[in-house]
């Protein structure tokens, strides 16, 4: 509200929203009681009924849906929000991990468990990731609903059991390597989606493919090679098969599986992104874009986060189609 917002209106952005749909009672009355996306044969009856061209009755539906997204102006300050917290939780996590013997030897996160001091240090960095991760999973259900709602759902369950499972279980030296290294990549999404409200396209697509190279070598690369190697073999070397140890690997691993997902996703764009010189249109996207003459018309000249309110994701945080997660 008083850093976010004067920022993006001195870059120039409107506090205006999507094309707003022409006042109809008849069609939206069939908007919000039958369907917001009338197949052809409802669309032919409207038509005859309103006397109006098909085209026009598509339009009108679209951008009815479309009004009701956040504005351009709402999406960047969420996102500056999110930018802001990633990058100064990513930072406090290196600067107190730099220190910490557990991050160049995995093998000290089972040394002497389960009897390991908890820090105020470590206290305070495991509760405020908790705080957000648990405020990311409040807000889904109040933000436009994406195409990886479950995906995304799926990701905040498992990473708030994480964070409280290994609390619990006094785990919190794995756990903090594991918060490290998805913070990582997450603030630079978030600067790409700012450089894209602010139409700077290019810094944009930098911070994309950047975000891209960070995301893929920390997730599919130290993330199962790193962590789940110290999990799954050093943890049952140095300690032993423990009562949690299934559930614990289970949780990691169920990560480990969308990663792999949001990872095909970004190479996608990417690979998009290549073939037509800019990030393409996030896959994931909320706000349809069409030209007022044409029903479907390429998206190839949007940004990647033009039409992404979240989170990334989402990627909440995280990459992928349309919030890209992040996470």
């Amino acid at each position: 509200r008083f850093i976010a917002k004067p920022c993006a209106i001195n870059l120039g952005i409107q506090d205006s929203g999507p094309h707003r749909a022409q006042p109809n009672a008849i069609l939206e009355k069939v908007f919000t009681s039958i369907t917001k996306s009338p197949d052809a044969k409802r669309l032919e009856g409207l038509a005859k009924q309103l006397d109006w061209d098909v085209r026009k009755i598509q339009r009108w539906f679209r951008h009815r849906r479309n009004q009701d997204k956040p504005t351009t102006l709402t999406k960047f300050c969420e996102s500056m929000w999110r930018f802001t917290f990633y990058l100064s939780i990513f930072f406090y996590g290196i600067r107190f991990l730099w220190t910490a013997p557990w991050f160049w030897d995995t093998r000290q996160c089972w040394h002497n468990y389960p009897f390991q001091p908890l820090t105020s240090r470590l206290y305070y960095y495991y509760i405020l990731e908790l705080a957000f991760y648990w405020s990311l999973m409040f807000s889904q259900f109040t933000d436009i609903k994406r195409k990886d709602f479950l995906i995304m759902f799926v990701h905040h369950l498992a990473t708030i059991g994480l964070i409280t499972f290994s609390y619990m279980n006094n785990m919190v030296r794995v756990g903090t390597l594991v918060l490290c290294l998805h913070d990582a990549s997450d603030f630079l999404l978030e600067a790409a989606k700012l450089a894209n409200y602010a139409k700077y396209q290019r810094v944009c697509d930098a911070f994309f493919m950047l975000f891209g190279v960070v995301f893929i070598v920390t997730r599919l690369g130290i993330y199962p090679f790193w962590i789940l190697n110290t999990t799954l073999f050093e943890s049952w070397e140095l300690i032993g098969p423990y009562p949690s140890w299934w559930l614990f690997n289970g949780l990691l691993v169920t990560l480990q599986v969308l990663h792999i997902i949001w990872s095909y996703l970004i190479i996608r764009t990417a690979s998009k992104a290549l073939v037509r010189g800019k990030v393409s249109k996030d896959d994931r996207s909320d706000v349809e874009s069409s030209s007022e003459e044409e029903d479907v018309t390429s998206n190839s000249t949007k940004g990647v986060f033009s039409t992404s309110s979240n989170g990334s994701n989402r990627l909440n945080g995280h990459v992928a189609g349309g919030q890209w997660t992040g996470e």
